[in-house]
């Protein structure tokens, strides 16, 4: 299938590793040109380089952190150059470690880095980018938020509380970029293979089976099932859906909605 998306510029942010890396992936694949922003410049030229091999699409690269305003607005400076991106994917930091219970959670530093991680930035992210997009009159904007979300697990409130918020926040954006025709949207993942468990020496492959298990579908999901979700909400075909939130969690999430 034809996505739409060949010669848009798409923007994908933590893209020089893991979820934000195997999602620029897909989108080169499809023909974007690719904007990659991290904070280690090193890791992303080596990205950027595999990327070029692999697709014939332009990429460029742009070290700086979401949680920087002055960061923040020289990508919005480069971006104008180039008359503004056509598709943004947030991918933002993770919660501080380590995990625990919610009435544990009483050191405000450990609160305020997960709101500046996972809510502030990309607040501050789409005020910076989105005057950029208005203009062309097409758009997509994918936030990756979190299936606890939806269902908070236990040890998990940083980052149910402030997933939860940048969902309320892409939904009540969505309606505003409508008229421009840009959509906005969340990718609500758990259970994915993603390097941060499956690299680490603490994770071990009994830990890693035991989390297979909460799966109905008795395996974790893989970085380019998710991937695939972000092209398709980036694509043509998905110009009707907005202000959803799309849970690739193998079934774990027991809600409705």
């Amino acid at each position: 299938m034809d996505l739409g998306i060949g010669g848009k510029t798409a923007l994908v942010t933590a893209a020089s590793s893991g979820l934000g890396l195997s999602i620029a992936k897909v989108l080169a694949a499809e023909g974007a040109d690719l904007v990659l922003f991290s904070r280690s410049e090193s890791k992303l030229v080596a990205a950027a380089a595999q990327l070029s091999h692999e697709q014939d699409v332009r990429v460029r690269t742009h070290a700086g952190d979401l949680t920087s305003a002055v960061d923040l607005s020289k990508l919005a400076a480069s971006l104008d150059e180039m008359n503004g991106p056509d598709i943004v994917v947030l991918v933002t930091g993770r919660p501080p470690t380590p995990l625990r219970e919610t009435l544990s959670e009483n050191d405000l530093d450990r609160w305020q880095q997960a709101y500046d991680n996972q809510l502030a930035s990309v607040v501050n992210t789409v005020n910076a980018l989105a005057p950029l997009m208005l203009p062309r009159g097409w758009g997509r904007l994918v936030a990756i938020t979190s299936a606890h979300a939806k269902e908070p697990m236990a040890g998990h409130a940083l980052s149910a509380v402030f997933r939860a918020g940048t969902t309320a926040y892409i939904k009540g954006l969505a309606a505003e970029l409508a008229p421009h025709g840009i959509t906005a949207n969340c990718v609500a993942p758990a259970l994915i293979d993603t390097a941060h468990r499956t690299g680490s020496a603490a994770y071990t492959d009994r830990q890693a089976q035991e989390r297979a298990t909460l799966s109905p579908l008795g395996r974790m999901g893989t970085q380019e099932e998710l991937a695939a979700t972000v092209a398709f909400l980036a694509s043509r075909q998905a110009g009707f859906i907005t202000g959803a939130t799309l849970t690739v969690d193998g079934g774990l999430t027991r809600s409705l909605f």
